[in-house]
């Protein structure tokens, strides 16, 4: 079998990780990773340019999917299906922080009356691993498992923070921001001020960022140790309230949360 030419940035992982590293295996996670909102259904080629790998590769990737049922197929098209899930829903069930965060961020919203969240830095993206919103809300776009770019969101802002000046610009210096809204901030050095900002007043506050006509409000949590592990938010529609407002009725709220779950995080 002909050897499949890796990417640079493979490369570097593949020499990095030792002769242990599956590289079978983290192919099938990147194909995996190739569905999304914008990419519901897939041909062999789109993913395959999604990838950046040859045709042959993802092809037997995608025949594996589907024989384990993870992906289904009309011959043409890949979709993901729900089995995808239990991946998912393995990690929720041995993380003791989802179990944890989960009801205190449904309290939050009963009591709010708006979106609350929890989420954790997974490389250059927060993720989310708790999630509530009331009952008038029938549709939200922030789920459990959405991911969003960490240097745009406060609940990136604020983890962000709690790093060392020297782990944040090598974070920033990976990055490639780029223009979710109008008001998306892409300049690094304007990022990072925002982010050591976050650092001084121990919380961010992102206006239409990262959605037009949503803004939120985030807090870091701590374990009992100090060390940041995840972040809590409340976010609302923007004629629901005016940044000030935020401040003055949400921030006491995710304060005291805060405060009152890191007697938990462990």
């Amino acid at each position: 079998m002909p050897r499949v030419k890796r990417s640079e940035a493979e490369q570097d992982i593949v020499n990095s990780a030792g002769p242990e590293f599956l590289e079978a295996l983290a192919r099938g996670l990147r194909v995996l990773e190739a569905f999304g909102r914008d990419r519901r259904q897939l041909t062999l080629s789109d993913a395959a340019r999604a990838v950046d790998l040859p045709r042959a590769s993802v092809r037997r990737t995608l025949h594996t999917l589907v024989q384990l049922g993870y992906a289904e197929t009309d011959g043409r098209m890949f979709r993901l299906t729900p089995r995808v899930l239990t991946l998912a829903g393995s990690y929720l069930l041995s993380n003791p922080l989802s179990e944890i965060l989960q009801p205190a961020v449904e309290k939050i919203s009963a009591e709010v009356k708006d979106v609350c969240s929890t989420a954790v830095l997974d490389g250059d993206d927060v993720v989310m691993i708790a999630h509530a919103s009331p009952k008038r809300l029938m549709e939200v776009s922030a789920q459990i498992g959405f991911r969003i770019p960490a240097h745009a969101s406060s609940l990136g802002r604020v983890i962000l923070a709690a790093l060392d000046d020297r782990a944040l610009d090598k974070h920033l210096a990976g990055i490639k921001p780029t223009k979710l809204t109008p008001t998306t901030v892409t300049d690094k050095s304007e990022i990072r001020k925002a982010i050591l900002k976050s650092r001084n007043d121990g919380y961010s506050l992102v206006d239409q960022e990262v959605e037009l006509g949503f803004r939120s409000i985030s807090v870091p949590l701590r374990r009992l140790d100090g060390k940041v592990v995840a972040a809590l938010n409340i976010g609302i529609h923007t004629e629901r309230g005016t940044p000030s407002m935020m401040l003055k009725t949400f921030l006491p709220v995710l304060t005291e949360a805060s405060n009152r779950l890191q007697r938990q995080l462990i």
